[in-house]
């Protein structure tokens, strides 16, 4: 359900340590959550009677098969009451996080859940019972005209069909939920909290070498200081080989264990066909990248030359291409900045844009404990989205805006322009529209930017963007295919055999045995410090999501009103059809080669401008 994905995504962030309390900032730079209630009582008033409304739904169990219009009127307040409570889990999610040390608020939101829990238990029979109909009697029902709304929905609750089992193996598969996390659930304690990280001294300073002393330090321009970071780091995930193979090991095989128990071919077509997404598509992304690592290879070997190293090696991966540039961003100057560069889009895009600035749909400010990071929420169907951001004047803050006002957008006009029940959309396109507005922000700044360092600066996070989304998660992708068929075909992986398997990805990938870039055998172990190996064929969508978003905004940048209008359908479709056949129809169809060819031929040009203006230089 809707409000427990938005949840998965708002945990991800931490605290802000920052001076100002949240009663500094002024009121304009603060989101207004009256749109959603006029006050707290209002909402509890709302709450309560929308626990009531509750009970309604078990008036129909067992009666969906009556008739079309008993169906109907189940769905008719199935999707209402969703709605409601989408409207009640926004409220209580964002109060809570403008300061997740208000207790007050913290409570308001778990009670919230409560009654959340509450309609998902009281509608869990829903889906079930619709099944047991089965397709002969819901296409009778489909007969009745009142129905034509549910039509897509009903389709795509049969399709299943095939993959539900009887009750008494349902109810044995259900009993296993309680074991079934252990891989990830025992990753996650021990990766983050009991691992024995080594101290370090880096720049005269006593560090613990964890996940996030490794993010921040690998970017370091002192080559030292890297060669100090690297092997330290996986030389500690190194010693855990076996424990952490095992746990992977064991997560991969649990995978099959459910694909193969719901009748599926493989564990990937198991994980792909509930999102309606083909394995054709996770096979291309593999197939295209392939053929494109000579580009790469040549981005490599253009990083090698404007770091001035001898040998570009692992350690070498992350640190920038120039020096940071200074620029600064206000507020009020972010607005401007993206509403030219978003222009393009025509006057409806252009009014929500103003409007989100205008009426107050973002909180722009840290303030003490206000949550970390950035999201977009837009479950609240009748009202608006809503932009949580820690916005720093820098570059990384006006990116960060455009492309949580990309979500923002895309879901204003799914909800705009689809009715509730089709009006969210899936996780396979969910990061095309921000990372669309991202493209279209770099292409707007390289335009109206004279000065060589920033563009040399832009034009570095572009091809970065590229090599750490689609390059290294279409690797990541092709090593969790490899160890999901060898375990379907009954082989038995030990933690070496998984490093032995990732070394050989990540040096075709970065071509080490062809002198462009070298990897070390230690670093074969760093696919036990990517807990997204866990997620069951996730991380490939980052990648086809850039893929799709570079295409339609280079349409839209060299195109017409066509093109413009293509990808204005693209955000007005929520899952009114299935992903794929979504951004077919705005051009990116990501069963053939050409989103790759367009976003390829980019990473080109850019690595073209880069070299003519070093060129110029010289």
């Amino acid at each position: 359900m809707k409000f427990f994905v938005i949840l998965s995504f708002m945990l991800m962030f931490t605290f802000t340590a920052i001076s100002k309390t949240r009663e500094e900032i002024p009121e304009k730079y603060k989101w207004n959550l009256k749109d959603l209630y006029p006050s707290v009582e209002v909402f509890k008033k709302n709450r309560e009677e929308f626990s009531k409304k509750i009970e309604s739904l078990k008036s129909f169990q067992g009666k969906l098969g009556n008739s079309p219009e008993e169906l109907k009127k189940c769905l008719d307040t199935y999707f209402n009451l969703h709605k409601e409570l989408d409207r009640l889990i926004t409220y209580v999610s964002l109060r809570a996080d403008e300061d997740l040390g208000n207790s007050e608020n913290q409570k308001l939101k778990n009670e919230t859940y409560n009654v959340a829990r509450k309609f998902a238990e009281a509608s869990s029979f829903i889906e079930p019972e619709i099944i047991s109909l089965g397709e002969k009697k819901i296409n009778e029902y489909l007969e009745n005209k009142d129905l034509k709304l549910y039509k897509l929905y009903l389709t795509r609750i049969l399709k299943e069909k095939k993959h539900i089992l009887s009750k008494n193996e349902e109810a044995l598969l259900a009993k296993t939920s309680m074991i079934s996390d252990a891989p990830y659930q025992t990753y996650s304690i021990f990766s983050y909290t009991d691992m024995p990280f080594p101290i370090v001294e880096l720049n005269g300073e006593k560090v613990k070498l964890n996940q996030a002393a490794y993010t921040k330090w690998r970017s370091n321009p002192d080559i030292k200081i890297r060669n100090i970071v690297f092997p330290k780091f996986f030389g500690t995930y190194k010693s855990f080989e076996n424990t952490f193979g095992t746990l992977l090991y064991s997560q991969v095989k649990k995978d099959w264990f459910y694909a193969n128990a719901r009748k599926y071919n493989s564990s990937l077509e198991a994980a792909l066909t509930p999102n309606e997404v083909p394995v054709k598509v996770y096979h291309n992304l593999i197939k295209e990248i392939n053929a494109n690592l000579p580009l790469l290879h040549r981005y490599l070997k253009l990083r090698k030359k404007m770091l001035g190293l001898k040998e570009l090696t692992y350690a070498d991966l992350y640190t920038p291409l120039v020096k940071s540039v200074d620029a600064k961003y206000t507020y009020e100057q972010a607005q401007k900045i993206i509403e030219d560069a978003l222009k393009p889009l025509g006057n409806e895009y252009e009014t929500y844009l103003h409007r989100a600035f205008k009426e107050r749909w973002i909180d722009v400010y840290p303030n003490e404990g206000k949550r970390g990071g950035a999201y977009s929420s837009g479950n609240a169907y009748d009202v608006h989205p809503y932009i949580l951001l820690n916005y720093n004047e820098d570059y990384e803050s006006l990116s960060t805006l455009a492309h949580e006002l990309g979500h923002s957008m895309h879901s204003m006009f799914s909800n705009t322009y689809q009715p509730y029940v089709y009006s969210d959309y899936t996780i396979f396109v969910a990061e095309v529209a921000s990372t669309f507005n991202e493209n279209m922000l770099n292409h707007y700044l390289l335009i109206h930017t004279k000065d060589r360092d920033m563009k040399l600066f832009l034009l570095g996070h572009l091809l970065e963007g590229i090599r750490q989304t689609i390059f290294r998660q279409a690797m990541f992708a092709e090593f969790e295919l490899e160890i999901h068929k060898r375990v379907e075909k009954g082989e038995a992986l030990t933690g070496a055999d998984l490093s032995k398997i990732y070394l050989n990805i990540v040096r075709k990938y970065y071509g080490h045995d062809k002198g462009i870039c070298k990897v070390d055998d230690l670093y074969g172990i760093e696919w036990a410090y990517i807990p997204h190996f866990y997620y069951n064929f996730y991380v490939y969508q980052y990648a086809t999501s850039l893929i799709a978003s570079t295409h339609l905004a280079q349409k839209v940048i060299h195109g017409d009103k066509k093109d413009v209008e293509e990808y204005l359908g693209f955000i007005k479709s929520g899952c009114s059809d299935t992903p794929i056949n979504i951004l077919r129809k705005a051009g990116a169809d990501l069963e053939t080669e050409i989103p790759f060819e367009t976003t390829m031929k980019v990473f080109s040009d850019t690595m073209d401008q880069i070299e003519k203006l070093l060129n110029e230089k010289n």
